[in-house]
């Protein structure tokens, strides 16, 4: 328990034209000049010139994940402005054509595209990142496993992914499902043991498929980079207040785990497939389907099972001084998610005689607006003739 349980989050953006609502072909130079210069070791472009990303500092509240994100978020919501632009935070773009994007021109990125072909050019996805300060690099990898059937439940909280290429999918969380489209990503293999998990990294590695452990995206990782365990599940949230609530979520698992060693620790085949079928029920069905109990006790739904985990954590967010964020988790199960809202917008367009093209840019207005966290606790924009 030598970790303070410190913290840093990621958040990836879209950027839209304001007239025309579709994503950015082509990033301001004007802009990302503005953006890292404000935000000198906050800001980097994405492999995509319609994505941006902002990485905090590294955290010790949640008061001041708050300040950070409103900061980065309000910030660039301006500047975005100021060139004819829109700041969206979703998982996915809901009108994006993804065969139209350019690429940034990156080292990196141009052996990415050069390995992934036309899966990387699919790749217009935007996520939510949260690393905790785990110590011991061997504790990391042990609750990599052991994290892993909280997932799901992470995953449904935050969907903001319904729309894809201008249409609706019928998941509320379809980030996930193309992604996974990629190699190495999905929940991790079962690596109960550390140096299971260093042989793979070697192996793959030592034949040149991967450069490093970079290269892998599970939807849970050990960084490496940092001393940090990094949750890459979630979709990137509208709200700040969500974002917050993930992040805080997710602290007190790793801490409630690593109190208590024998929660899950004994993982099987079979415990991490009724994972993945969760996590085809979370994209699915947001916080409205249940999830299967590994127990073999039925399904239980996303209200129970936010309400007993917070019950259980209490101690934990306590300690941690994030009881409030946690219990925005419950908010959420009742307001419904980002991927909710969307719908209900553009439903409600559709009602007031909006074709389908003006409904997704009633979206996608709702989303600039609510990402900027400088109107965040506003009331939403009006539909035209309702």
């Amino acid at each position: 328990m030598a970790s303070t349980f410190r913290f840093g989050i990621e958040e990836e953006y879209f950027l839209a034209d304001a007239r025309h609502h579709g994503a950015v072909q082509a990033m301001p130079q004007a802009f990302i000049d503005s953006a890292q210069s404000a935000f000198p070791d906050e800001v980097q472009r994405e492999m995509l010139q319609s994505q941006i990303e902002v990485a905090t500092p590294v955290l010790g509240s949640m008061n001041e994940a708050r300040q950070s994100l409103g900061r980065l978020r309000q910030g660039l919501a301006a500047m975005a402005a100021e060139h004819g632009m829109l700041l969206l935070a979703c998982g996915t773009h809901p009108c994006a054509v993804w065969d139209r994007q350019q690429l940034t021109d990156a080292a990196r990125y141009d052996a990415l595209m050069r390995d992934l072909q036309m899966i990387g050019r699919r790749n217009q996805f935007c996520g939510l990142h949260v690393h905790v300060e785990v110590v011991d690099e061997d504790e990391r990898i042990r609750l990599m496993a052991r994290l892993m059937p909280y997932l799901p439940l992470l995953l449904a909280l935050s969907t903001s992914s319904p729309f894809w290429q201008g249409r609706a999918t019928g998941l509320l969380g379809y980030r996930l499902a193309a992604y996974n489209e990629l190699p190495r990503t999905g929940l991790p293999e079962l690596f109960t043991e550390p140096q299971d998990y260093r042989a793979y990294v070697s192996a793959l590695s030592q034949a040149g498929a991967i450069k490093d452990a970079s290269y892998i995206w599970w939807a849970i990782r050990p960084s490496l980079r940092h001393p940090t365990l990094e949750l890459r599940v979630a979709d990137s949230c509208t709200r700040l207040e969500d974002t917050l609530a993930i992040a805080a979520l997710y602290r007190c698992l790793v801490r409630h785990l690593l109190r208590k060693p024998g929660i899950h620790a004994r993982m099987t085949p079979a415990t991490r497939g009724i994972a993945v079928e969760n996590m085809w029920r979370a994209q699915r069905y947001g916080v409205h389907g249940g999830l299967i109990a590994s127990d073999g006790s039925g399904m239980r739904t996303i209200s129970d099972l936010v309400a007993e985990l917070t019950a259980e954590l209490a101690e934990d967010a306590e300690a941690l001084g994030c009881a409030p964020e946690l219990a925005r988790c419950a908010d959420i199960v009742a307001e419904g998610t980002s991927a909710d809202e969307q719908l209900h917008v553009f439903e409600r367009s559709r009602e007031c005689g909006a074709t389908d093209q003006a409904a997704l840019a009633a979206v996608i207005d709702w989303l600039a607006n609510t990402t900027d966290a400088a109107n965040a606790t506003q009331p939403a924009v009006p539909l035209a003739g309702c």
